[in-house]
């Protein structure tokens, strides 16, 4: 289960992140179950991105990683939020 936490952590965060985005930017809301699948997938992208790029945590359950996996998690949401966003708003023109 700790090595699937810090995961659980970057997909909840993900899904607040994309909540918060959407409240953020109006036009760009896909409506509170659009924003929160959109910022799941986000947040998973986000956090492994970042796991990527050295800048995320080995999966370490310290207060530095809780607060990676968060920061990943949330702004990955919300930035893959606003992309899906930004293309619905554009197709549906």
């Amino acid at each position: 289960m700790e090595e699937y936490l810090p995961l659980i952590i970057q997909l909840v965060s993900g899904a607040v992140g994309g909540n918060v985005a959407g409240k953020l930017l109006p036009k760009l809301n896909l409506g509170t179950l659009g924003n929160s699948i959109s910022g799941i997938l986000g947040g998973g992208l986000g956090g492994t991105l970042l796991g990527m790029l050295g800048l995320g945590t080995d999966g370490g359950m310290d207060i530095a990683g809780i607060i990676g996996s968060i920061a990943g998690g949330g702004v990955g949401g919300g930035v893959i939020m606003a992309i899906i966003g930004a293309i619905k708003g554009a197709i549906s023109k």
